[in-house]
């Protein structure tokens, strides 16, 4: 008997989690925090299905926290199996999984300093501590090598074009052949080489975060240089929320170029999240896994100027001089990018430009949608800054990005399983698959198991 069960990223595009069963033996595929609206985050607090002491084995497709970011939690609570990664990936969580546990840390010291909490102590999901030793369970694996993973169950790693390290899983239980998508990456992406075709399998489950959208045609280097000189024009600001993993690095190496043909002014840029400085290097370590050449890689790390201290990140938000700011997280859901929002959003001169999806239920997802105020520290902060959106510059495929890997496919699975995707997103997938491939969708629920013959 082989089950899997869907523990996240269900019409949703947060918490990925995929619980297989094989007899009595258990094993996670993807180990996810869930992020943005509060119904979704307080899922991380629901005990998990399975006594993590009996979960033997979890394989992460990359490092993103609503991918890897549950990680700590497990281990807390008693797991003491294998994480099996790719090399990079295991390097990039060595920097995200500790932010992430530092960051909570903060939420909870500020919240119960400011007693904007209804939880009296507010205490964090797990610490900087907890994640450090999560670590100590990863155990790297190159792409392409089968591992064994005892009795008729094995799993194979593919390159997924979405970040540094993220791969897709081909997991073979029972000889049954389950692939997982990850996240896909598109295949016209700055950083990273087109996922790989996948021939076939028996069951898929794939992502649809842009299920019902095509990705605008713009140059996101011209757009870019069109919004610095509007914003420097009016003696502004520009603020650049973004991921600290793989979309700084995009705007990076388009501010590189841009400033290397002299098609900017030579205005200070600043880098102003430690663990995007941290993941800035890691990038120029692994840049033979990219599509990066190795002077694109060493521009990527000498465009901006490191903020690593806390003073130095307060004087950020006191220049007198135009700048441009890159921080993290990408969503504004946390980290330094929010001080940087509550002291320069008021002010009409600056620009909020914002590089990729927005979940639901996120500061950004409400910045995008046109905002007036937004809520800081338990603060209402006014909205008087320009807000953009760089679509362009996404990581993941699009709708049409998704279907021409599908069509790699030599025939139809037995079942495709839609995930990681809000509920249109997910749906408006579903109908191209089953109109243009005629295969068998189906877009899964929160906990639902299903058994795969």
């Amino acid at each position: 008997m082989l089950k899997l069960q869907f523990l996240g990223a269900t019409q949703t595009v947060t918490g990925s989690k995929f619980l297989v069963t094989q007899r009595n033996k258990h094993l996670l595929v993807d180990c996810g925090l869930f992020q943005g609206l509060k119904a979704f985050r307080l899922k991380n607090w629901i005990p998990f299905p399975v006594n993590p002491r009996q979960l033997e084995t979890i394989l992460l497709t990359h490092a993103h926290i609503d991918h890897s970011g549950y990680l700590p939690l497990l281990v807390k609570n008693g797991f003491r199996g294998t994480v099996y990664t790719t090399a990079a990936t295991r390097a990039l969580c060595e920097i995200l999984l500790p932010d992430a546990g530092h960051i909570q840390e903060e939420d909870a010291l500020f919240a119960n300093k400011h007693r904007f909490s209804k939880h009296h102590p507010a205490l964090p999901l797990y610490t900087e501590e907890d994640a450090r030793r999560s670590l100590e369970y990863f155990k790297p694996v190159p792409w392409g090598k089968k591992v064994s993973l005892g009795r008729d169950l094995s799993f194979v790693f593919h390159p997924a074009g979405h970040i540094l390290g993220a791969s897709l899983v081909q997991l073979s239980a029972s000889g049954v052949l389950v692939t997982f998508s990850g996240d896909l990456g598109k295949p016209n992406s700055l950083l990273m080489s087109p996922p790989k075709s996948i021939p076939k399998t028996d069951y898929l489950v794939v992502e649809s975060t842009y299920g019902n959208r095509t990705h605008p045609k713009e140059n996101p280097e011209e757009t870019l240089k069109t919004i610095i000189h509007k914003t420097i024009k009016r003696g502004g600001t520009l603020i650049i929320p973004a991921f600290a993993v793989g979309r700084v690095q995009e705007v990076l190496l388009l501010l590189a170029r841009l400033r290397k043909k002299k098609a900017i002014p030579n205005v200070p840029i600043y880098l102003n999240s430690p663990m995007a400085v941290e993941a800035t290097r890691t990038v120029q370590l692994f840049q033979k896994e990219m599509s990066l050449s190795v002077e694109e890689a060493a521009m990527i790390a000498q465009t901006a100027s490191f903020v690593t201290t806390v003073e130095e990140s307060k004087k950020l938000n006191s220049l007198l001089f135009p700048s441009i700011i890159i921080s993290a997280s990408g969503m504004a859901t946390g980290g330094r990018i929010l001080h940087h929002l509550k002291s320069l959003a008021p002010n009409h001169r600056n620009t909020i430009l914002f590089a990729g999806f927005q979940a639901a239920g996120t500061r950004g997802e409400a910045l995008v949608g046109g905002a007036k105020q937004i809520k800081i520290h338990g603060l209402l902060v006014p909205v008087r800054a320009e807000v953009r959106i760089l679509d362009s510059l996404s990581a993941h495929a699009d709708q049409e990005g998704i279907l021409s890997w599908l069509r790699h496919f030599t025939k139809a699975p037995r079942q495709t399983f839609i995930v990681h995707g809000e509920p249109l997103a997910a749906d408006t997938l579903r109908k191209r698959i089953e109109e243009e491939l005629h295969w068998k969708c189906h877009i899964p629920d929160y906990g639902e198991s299903v058994d795969l013959n």
